[in-house]
């Protein structure tokens, strides 16, 4: 039992990580579409170099690969080359920050998934997702505008947190009982694959006719080379490792405080050419996405501490 808390410690830190990162290859993105990448291209680009990195650690360390692994790792990458479209064509019609709000949705949708594989939906985590569900209404409300400033980007980025809700818990279950090292790397490897047959096939502009001027311009190969390396070579490594340790409901709303940290990079202007805004309800709604990852990790651990306290009262 002793042995079991640091690593779950470990695991939750971890993730949270990977949400930092995460967050980062939204502007990063937004970035490489404004240079002139189109979808296809960028997605191909940034997989093939996530590809390339997993495939050097696992030969270095000579990973073996056995048919289950791969399996598994195959319909993981088909769910997230189909997210990824999803969510990076939307970029081109939305905000940095509104992309990265609406994708946290999937912490509502995490819960529901798992309950169809019938996973156990623990109260704390159910009143994180609550909590958090409702940070992410007040950060992606625009006051004064039709449907709330709804658009074909905020559509498309939808879905793909629907099929982000799907992925968490399919990384949940498969982790279990095959290796992050080849769950990692078939699925971004699948992702590579489909995203350079379909970019090939597709017409100007939407497939590789402009890539290089785009890739001649200033900060895009530091943006590949980001979201390449550790949005998804580092990132998929760890998420497909460490996930193994937690459910599938407590790692979305650990993953919930993403669309706070994209907001926070979107503000900062970190990324050139990149600085949005928010009202106070919007942070307000960032805030409550923090206080519900609070609840959710914080509160199991605060009953089981004051239990014994209380039971030692009763008795006395």
């Amino acid at each position: 039992m002793p042995k079991s808390r640091p690593s779950h410690l470990f695991a939750v830190c971890a993730l949270a990580s990977i949400s930092l990162v995460w967050a980062g290859g939204f502007p990063a993105a937004k970035f490489s579409l404004q240079a002139g990448l189109s979808v296809g291209a960028l997605l191909s680009l940034r997989f093939a170099i996530g590809t390339a990195g997993l495939g050097l650690l696992m030969l270095l360390l000579k990973v073996p690969m056995r048919r289950r692994d791969a399996l598994d790792g195959l319909w993981l990458g088909l769910v997230l080359a189909t997210l990824f479209w999803l969510q990076t064509d939307g970029l081109r019609f939305t905000t940095t920050s509104k992309s990265g709000f609406i994708t946290g949705l999937y912490v509502i949708f995490t819960p529901m998934v798992a309950l169809l594989f019938g996973d156990r939906l623990r109260p704390s985590h159910a009143l994180g997702a609550l909590v958090a569900a409702t940070g992410l209404a007040l950060l992606v409300r625009e006051p004064g505008t039709a449907w709330g400033g709804w658009n074909r980007g905020d559509s498309e980025t939808l879905l793909a947190a629907v099929l982000c809700g799907f992925h968490i818990v399919m990384t949940s279950h498969f982790s279990r009982r095959s290796s992050g090292w080849v769950l990692a790397f078939m699925q971004v490897a699948v992702t590579c694959g489909i995203s350079l047959v379909v970019t090939l096939c597709l017409p100007a502009p939407f497939g590789f006719q402009g890539a290089g001027a785009a890739l001649a311009k200033s900060g895009t190969w530091v943006a590949l080379l980001f979201m390449g390396l550790l949005a998804t070579t580092l990132a998929f490594y760890v998420q497909s490792t460490y996930q193994a340790r937690l459910g599938a409901t407590e790692s979305a709303i650990i993953f919930s405080s993403e669309p706070v940290w994209t907001a926070a990079l979107a503000m900062s202007g970190w990324v050139p050419g990149i600085r949005e805004h928010l009202s106070p309800i919007q942070l307000a709604g960032g805030g409550l996405i923090l206080a519900a990852t609070l609840v959710a990790e914080l509160g199991p651990r605060l009953l089981k501490r004051l239990s014994p306290a209380e039971s030692e009262e009763a008795i006395g």
